[in-house]
């Protein structure tokens, strides 16, 4: 009977194990992982914490899957602002918001089959992308570029075609946040944030994108950790019930893997901790629970044990961790097809650095300032990226830009670059005055309408009667609008962006 019992236990504590997704510290991946791997752990997810160049990722996720072949490894890579290939150069990629703009549903495609032959090259199988967001305020702290536009008719043609271009590439798409962070002026990771619409509102803006990409063929889609009041006012989305049981399962009909946000971030597990917001989780039809980014082995025992104790006390069905293992065992026992080229996919060409420049806002008066100040100096806006981007480099300033164009990165860089950060507004201007204002100055940041030390300082140039061309990389207010925080606009701050601003800096394609 003891024996019987025990036999019980095990089967349950790795059905438990199967459902977490745990991150971990370092540049290689640690002997407790690999145990667990060997021993009903199914997947692990990388962080930009975990890169310090492309071979060093590329030999981390490769080697996890010679440890253990088919391990489910996830990695947040939007093609974008948001990258871990790319975290220390840049990504080669337009960014969801400039393919938008763009508005064609075949490079989306194209550039979701580019991501996944990136990934795959480097040992990966699930990326936590793309962001199925309706990007409704130009306000949002955690979303703007990530989005493919402030439509859901946009959103959902864009998010559906990277989905399949992605999952035609060999790779597990993984649309988010469900069921929609656009709508937000906070930062989940650092608070839980509120959308207070009816579900009128949420079923005709925010659910088509995910509708479109279950239509597409989705096989996981991950939740947010934003309150919806008017749905269900006691949890957020990732420990509702209603939100993933009522409308992901039964209205849109998914029955892929529901991954969970991580369970780290203040939205989910501020009030709880962690080891109960993964109790929630489950209970709410998780299926697959993202930990964070620094786990440990200790961390991920609690959240088990407590799991554990939360079924035998009764709050959780043991039934429901079992489904949701069975679905996570699927989802890696059953990739899809292997992609036709396992290569990283190559890098853009001039070409289509055209093609994203002529995508940028404000593009004509921008050259003929430039026309009319050859000589003018930049000024690099710098503000804290949100906590899904992390540190990676930017724009025009990133190595993986001035690897796409080394001339007119070259020529950038002989401008004259000054940086900025938080500074008063009076520290935006040098003693060299009249320089500046017979020469111009190029400001370059990102959401400068929602800084108030770039706002100042850019009054305080104009002021001073210094000509200047602002050009926002983020998601600006009001493009080309007085006071002109964003003369220029594009939409996108990743590598092949910034080489796109480069070439119209250089003034090729006038």
């Amino acid at each position: 009977m003891n024996a019987q019992h025990d036999t019980a236990a095990r089967k349950l504590r790795l059905a438990v194990r199967a459902t977490l997704m745990p991150g971990f510290t370092g540049f290689a991946t640690p002997q407790w992982v690999l145990d667990l791997l060997q021993d009903g752990l199914l997947s692990v997810c990388i962080y930009g914490q975990n890169v310090s160049d492309r071979a060093q990722l590329t030999e981390l996720g490769q080697a996890l899957q010679r440890a253990v072949p088919g391990t489910l490894v996830a990695i947040d890579e939007e093609g974008g602002e948001v990258t871990r290939l790319h975290y220390r150069s840049g990504a080669p990629y337009p960014g969801a918001a400039i393919l938008g703009r763009i508005d064609d549903v075949a490079y989306t495609e194209e550039i979701g089959r580019r991501v996944a032959a990136d990934i795959r090259s480097a040992g990966f199988a699930l990326a936590l992308a793309p962001d199925a967001d309706v990007n409704s305020t130009p306000e949002n702290p955690v979303i703007g570029t990530r989005s493919f536009g402030a439509t859901p008719e946009g959103a959902a043609r864009h998010t559906a075609a990277w989905v399949r271009g992605l999952q035609a590439g060999g790779a597990v798409a993984c649309p988010k946040h469900f069921p929609g962070h656009g709508d937000t002026t906070q930062d989940s990771h650092l608070a839980l944030p509120t959308v207070n619409v009816d579900l009128a509102t949420l079923r005709a803006r925010e659910l088509p994108p995910f509708r479109a990409a279950i239509e597409a063929g989705a096989r996981a889609i991950m939740t947010s950790h934003i309150l919806l009041p008017q749905i269900d006012p006691d949890a957020p989305a990732t420990l509702s019930a209603p939100i993933l049981q009522g409308l992901l399962r039964e209205e849109l009909g998914f029955t892929g893997v529901i991954v969970s946000d991580a369970l780290d971030m203040a939205g989910a597990s501020d009030e709880i901790g962690i080891p109960e917001a993964a109790v929630r989780a489950l209970a709410a039809g998780c299926d697959l629970l993202c930990l964070g980014t620094a786990t440990e082995e200790a961390g991920l025992r609690e959240i088990e044990d407590h799991v554990l104790d939360a079924i035998a006390a009764g709050r959780l069905d043991s039934a429901r961790v079992n489904e949701a293992a069975g679905r996570v065992r699927v989802l890696r026992e059953k990739p899809l097809a292997e992609p036709a080229v396992t290569a990283a996919a190559p890098a853009p060409d001039t070409a289509e650095i055209s093609r994203v420049a002529e995508s940028f806002a404000g593009l004509a008066h921008a050259r003929a300032w430039l026309a009319e100040y050859p000589a003018a100096r930049v000024i690099r806006v710098d503000a804290e990226a949100n906590m899904a981007i992390g540190d990676a480099p930017w724009g025009p300033f990133a190595s993986g830009a001035a690897e796409l164009l080394p001339a007119a990165a070259a020529a950038f860089r002989a401008r004259g670059v000054r940086a900025v950060s938080g500074a008063a507004a009076a520290d935006w201007l040098t003693s060299d005055s009249a320089g500046e204002a017979s020469s111009g100055l190029i400001v370059v940041g990102r959401d400068m309408h929602r800084s108030p030390a770039a706002r100042s300082g850019i009054v305080a140039l104009r002021a001073a009667d210094i000509p200047v061309l602002t050009v926002d990389m983020g998601w600006p207010a009001d493009p080309g609008v007085s006071p002109g925080y964003a003369d220029l606009a594009s939409f996108g701050s990743s590598a092949l962006a910034g080489a796109a601003l480069l070439r119209i800096t250089e003034g090729a394609d006038a």
